[in-house]
């Protein structure tokens, strides 16, 4: 791919699918910020594996729903490195995929809502709004937001992470019409269940199984599955799609 050089920030990229990106934007030539909240180990396990595969990387840490985190943040990417030509926003509030534990509509409080829309909505706006200006600079760049195909398919609603999800959809679209002039893209990749994820380890076998059954390819995804879509909405093949969503699912969503 054409992604040798580029500089780009994977939030949320210690563990799970947003390691797996980082991984794999390494493997393609490209600096990868592997961005963490908490975990520094993890993030530098990270780092290290795209260093001893060839590339380069480095972990930065940085809270996205806190604003001035991620101010500092991309202005220190972008004078230690000139640019910043990819974003993916991956990072989320914590949450646990498991059908016996979600809460149903009627016991949900508005403030489970709010937890979810200020991690994945609140978290990538403020990641958007720090790299628009040079992105706008540059003429170009990338931003990848990672959705889930719960929905288009609620199999189990989880109402808050679901509905904050869907509201990310919508602030990406809106996002892609406005900087569409400068050259920049705003993409989506709605994964179906993934597994093994911290989000995903209490999802019962019975269920993942089921979900399996439905899913036209035979299984669930694997983090590593999740790539090849970022990889493709970052790169030049890219560069005239914009306010799309893929769903990486194995084809149990199909619209």
């Amino acid at each position: 791919m054409d992604l040798k050089g580029k500089i780009a920030l994977v939030t949320g990229a210690s563990r799970g699918i947003g390691a797996e990106i980082a991984k794999a934007f390494g493997e393609e030539g490209a600096f990868v910020i592997v961005n963490y909240l908490q975990n520094e180990e993890k993030a530098e396990t990270v780092v290290d594996h795209i260093k001893n595969q060839g590339g380069e990387s480095i972990a930065l840490q940085a809270d996205v729903t806190d604003e001035k985190s991620v101010q500092d943040l991309v202005a220190k990417v972008v004078d230690s490195f000139g640019a910043i030509d990819v974003v993916v926003n991956n990072a989320l509030p914590s949450y646990t995929f498991n059908p016996k534990t979600r809460k149903a509509a009627w016991a949900m409080k508005w403030e489970d809502y709010q937890k979810q829309i200020e991690g994945s909505i609140g978290g990538a706006f403020h990641v958007c709004k720090a790299v628009m200006p040079y992105m706008k600079e540059q003429n170009s760049g990338r931003i990848i937001n990672l959705l889930t195909n719960l929905i288009d398919l609620p199999l189990v609603p989880y109402h808050d992470y679901t509905t904050a999800k869907a509201g990310l959809l919508g602030y990406s679209r809106n996002l892609a019409a406005d900087l569409g002039p400068f050259g920049i893209t705003v993409n989506c990749v709605a994964p179906g269940l993934t597994y093994p994820t911290d989000s995903s380890m209490e999802t019962k076998e019975d269920v993942r199984e089921e979900i399996a059954r439905l899913t036209p390819m035979g299984k669930v995804a694997s983090p590593e599955d999740i790539t090849g879509s970022v990889l493709f909405f970052a790169s030049d093949w890219a560069s005239f799609v914009t306010g799309q969503c893929i769903r990486v699912d194995g084809g149990l969503v199909m619209k």
